[in-house]
Protein backbone atom coordinates (compact mmCIF):
# COMPACT_ATOMS: atom_id res chain seq x y z
CA UNK A 1 0.00 0.00 0.00
CA UNK A 2 2.40 2.38 0.93
CA UNK A 3 4.19 2.01 -2.47
CA UNK A 4 1.08 2.59 -4.29
CA UNK A 5 0.56 5.92 -2.24
CA UNK A 6 4.04 7.05 -2.90
CA UNK A 7 3.80 6.52 -6.73
CA UNK A 8 0.33 8.96 -6.55
CA UNK A 9 2.24 11.35 -4.53
CA UNK A 10 4.75 10.92 -6.94
CA UNK A 11 2.51 11.30 -10.03
CA UNK A 12 0.53 14.10 -8.74
CA UNK A 13 3.40 16.17 -8.07
CA UNK A 14 5.26 15.39 -11.34
CA UNK A 15 2.42 16.50 -13.04
CA UNK A 16 1.86 19.53 -11.02
CA UNK A 17 5.47 20.18 -12.21
CA UNK A 18 5.04 19.79 -15.84
CA UNK A 19 1.65 21.99 -15.50
CA UNK A 20 3.79 24.81 -13.82
CA UNK A 21 6.18 24.37 -16.79
CA UNK A 22 3.82 24.54 -19.34
CA UNK A 23 2.47 27.37 -17.94
CA UNK A 24 5.45 29.65 -17.31
CA UNK A 25 6.72 28.63 -20.90
CA UNK A 26 3.07 29.82 -22.13
CA UNK A 27 3.37 33.41 -20.45
CA UNK A 28 7.26 33.90 -21.97
CA UNK A 29 6.13 33.11 -25.15
CA UNK A 30 3.41 35.97 -24.65
CA UNK A 31 5.55 37.83 -23.61
CA UNK A 32 8.25 37.33 -25.90
CA UNK A 33 5.67 37.72 -28.71
CA UNK A 34 4.42 41.19 -27.72
CA UNK A 35 7.74 42.10 -27.16
CA UNK A 36 9.71 41.20 -30.47
CA UNK A 37 6.74 40.15 -32.79
CA UNK A 38 4.67 43.01 -32.34
CA UNK A 39 7.35 45.85 -30.74
CA UNK A 40 6.32 49.27 -30.46
CA UNK A 41 8.39 51.15 -32.77
CA UNK A 42 7.81 54.76 -34.85
CA UNK A 43 5.82 54.19 -37.42
CA UNK A 44 6.48 58.48 -39.19
CA UNK A 45 9.65 59.30 -37.27
CA UNK A 46 9.56 62.85 -36.71
CA UNK A 47 13.04 64.81 -38.19
CA UNK A 48 16.11 63.98 -36.60
CA UNK A 49 19.84 64.70 -36.65
CA UNK A 50 20.55 61.70 -38.09
CA UNK A 51 19.98 58.05 -39.42
CA UNK A 52 21.72 54.94 -37.89
CA UNK A 53 21.37 51.31 -39.13
CA UNK A 54 22.18 49.08 -36.86
CA UNK A 55 24.90 46.09 -38.32
CA UNK A 56 23.66 42.76 -38.94
CA UNK A 57 21.09 41.83 -41.03
CA UNK A 58 21.50 44.54 -43.36
CA UNK A 59 19.74 43.33 -46.46
CA UNK A 60 16.60 44.48 -44.73
CA UNK A 61 18.39 47.09 -42.30
CA UNK A 62 19.72 49.35 -44.93
CA UNK A 63 16.80 49.25 -47.77
CA UNK A 64 15.18 50.99 -44.50
CA UNK A 65 17.35 53.29 -44.03
CA UNK A 66 18.46 54.37 -47.10
CA UNK A 67 14.42 54.80 -47.43
CA UNK A 68 14.70 57.71 -44.89
CA UNK A 69 16.71 59.42 -46.17
CA UNK A 70 15.38 59.86 -49.25
CA UNK A 71 12.02 60.97 -47.26
CA UNK A 72 15.21 63.51 -45.70
CA UNK A 73 14.42 62.24 -42.40
CA UNK A 74 18.14 63.38 -41.20
CA UNK A 75 20.94 64.82 -43.15
CA UNK A 76 23.27 62.16 -42.25
CA UNK A 77 23.07 58.43 -42.68
CA UNK A 78 25.44 56.43 -40.02
CA UNK A 79 26.31 52.85 -40.71
CA UNK A 80 27.56 50.32 -38.43
CA UNK A 81 30.30 47.95 -40.35
CA UNK A 82 31.66 44.81 -39.09
CA UNK A 83 32.95 42.71 -41.52
CA UNK A 84 30.29 40.01 -41.47
CA UNK A 85 28.73 37.52 -43.72
CA UNK A 86 25.24 39.35 -42.49
CA UNK A 87 26.27 42.82 -43.29
CA UNK A 88 27.96 42.66 -46.81
CA UNK A 89 25.89 45.18 -48.00
CA UNK A 90 26.45 48.02 -45.53
CA UNK A 91 30.48 47.39 -45.62
CA UNK A 92 30.15 47.49 -49.21
CA UNK A 93 28.37 50.72 -48.74
CA UNK A 94 31.21 51.86 -46.26
CA UNK A 95 34.17 50.86 -48.25
CA UNK A 96 32.97 52.23 -51.51
CA UNK A 97 30.91 55.33 -50.52
CA UNK A 98 32.24 58.66 -51.03
CA UNK A 99 28.91 60.54 -50.23
CA UNK A 100 29.45 63.04 -47.26
CA UNK A 101 26.05 62.12 -45.83
CA UNK A 102 27.58 58.35 -45.36
CA UNK A 103 29.42 58.09 -42.64
CA UNK A 104 29.95 54.88 -40.72
CA UNK A 105 32.29 53.30 -37.66
CA UNK A 106 32.97 49.90 -36.14
CA UNK A 107 31.89 48.84 -33.00
CA UNK A 108 34.39 47.09 -30.96
CA UNK A 109 33.71 44.82 -29.79
CA UNK A 110 30.99 43.58 -32.51
CA UNK A 111 27.69 43.54 -30.22
CA UNK A 112 24.67 45.73 -29.71
CA UNK A 113 26.19 47.22 -26.58
CA UNK A 114 29.39 48.49 -28.23
CA UNK A 115 27.27 49.89 -31.01
CA UNK A 116 25.22 52.06 -28.10
CA UNK A 117 28.51 53.21 -26.72
CA UNK A 118 29.51 54.18 -30.04
CA UNK A 119 26.05 55.47 -31.06
CA UNK A 120 26.34 57.57 -27.86
CA UNK A 121 30.25 59.13 -28.64
CA UNK A 122 28.63 60.01 -32.13
CA UNK A 123 25.62 61.79 -31.21
CA UNK A 124 27.64 63.49 -28.40
CA UNK A 125 30.79 64.76 -30.69
CA UNK A 126 28.04 65.96 -33.09
CA UNK A 127 26.02 67.39 -31.05
CA UNK A 128 22.84 64.81 -32.37
CA UNK A 129 20.20 65.86 -30.52
CA UNK A 130 17.65 63.48 -31.98
CA UNK A 131 18.37 60.30 -33.98
CA UNK A 132 16.43 57.22 -35.72
CA UNK A 133 17.85 53.66 -34.69
CA UNK A 134 17.21 51.32 -37.71
CA UNK A 135 17.08 47.40 -36.71
CA UNK A 136 15.40 44.56 -37.44
CA UNK A 137 11.85 44.52 -35.20
CA UNK A 138 12.61 41.46 -32.77
CA UNK A 139 15.65 43.79 -31.91
CA UNK A 140 13.98 47.17 -30.93
CA UNK A 141 13.25 46.22 -27.53
CA UNK A 142 16.85 45.47 -26.43
CA UNK A 143 18.59 48.15 -28.89
CA UNK A 144 16.70 51.18 -27.38
CA UNK A 145 17.36 50.09 -24.04
CA UNK A 146 21.28 50.36 -24.48
CA UNK A 147 21.23 53.04 -26.07
CA UNK A 148 19.05 54.91 -24.06
CA UNK A 149 21.34 53.62 -21.11
CA UNK A 150 24.33 55.07 -22.91
CA UNK A 151 23.14 58.64 -25.01
CA UNK A 152 20.76 61.56 -23.88
CA UNK A 153 19.82 61.90 -27.44
CA UNK A 154 15.82 61.43 -28.30
CA UNK A 155 16.02 58.27 -29.90
CA UNK A 156 13.06 57.26 -32.30
CA UNK A 157 13.71 53.61 -33.32
CA UNK A 158 12.42 52.41 -36.76
CA UNK A 159 11.66 48.78 -37.65
CA UNK A 160 13.00 46.26 -40.52
CA UNK A 161 10.76 43.51 -41.22
CA UNK A 162 12.59 40.10 -40.55
CA UNK A 163 11.60 37.67 -43.65
CA UNK A 164 11.81 34.57 -40.98
CA UNK A 165 10.06 31.07 -40.31
CA UNK A 166 8.68 29.77 -36.70
CA UNK A 167 11.57 28.15 -36.22
CA UNK A 168 13.82 31.15 -36.58
CA UNK A 169 11.25 33.28 -34.83
CA UNK A 170 11.83 30.98 -31.75
CA UNK A 171 15.58 31.00 -32.01
CA UNK A 172 15.06 35.14 -31.88
CA UNK A 173 12.68 35.11 -28.84
CA UNK A 174 15.36 33.30 -26.77
CA UNK A 175 18.07 35.07 -27.93
CA UNK A 176 16.11 38.57 -27.45
CA UNK A 177 14.92 37.29 -23.71
CA UNK A 178 18.56 36.92 -22.74
CA UNK A 179 20.25 40.22 -24.53
CA UNK A 180 16.92 42.34 -22.85
CA UNK A 181 17.43 40.39 -19.71
CA UNK A 182 21.67 41.52 -19.88
CA UNK A 183 20.48 44.67 -20.78
CA UNK A 184 18.59 45.51 -17.41
CA UNK A 185 21.06 43.58 -15.70
CA UNK A 186 24.08 44.32 -16.51
CA UNK A 187 24.11 48.22 -18.21
CA UNK A 188 25.64 48.62 -21.32
CA UNK A 189 26.49 52.23 -20.04
CA UNK A 190 26.64 53.66 -16.09
CA UNK A 191 25.59 56.92 -17.13
CA UNK A 192 24.88 58.67 -20.61
CA UNK A 193 28.06 59.69 -22.94
CA UNK A 194 28.84 63.31 -23.52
Amino acid sequence: MPSSLSRRRFLRTAAGCAAAAVSVLLVWLLVAVNLFYYPQATREPSKADAVVVLAGAAAERLPVGRELMKQESAPVLVLSTTDTPGNTNMDIVCKYSRDPAIRCFEPSPLSTRAEARAIARLAADNGWENIIVVTSKYHLVRARANIEQCSNAHVQMVAAEPDLGPAQWAGRFVEETGGVLAAFLRPACSSPIG
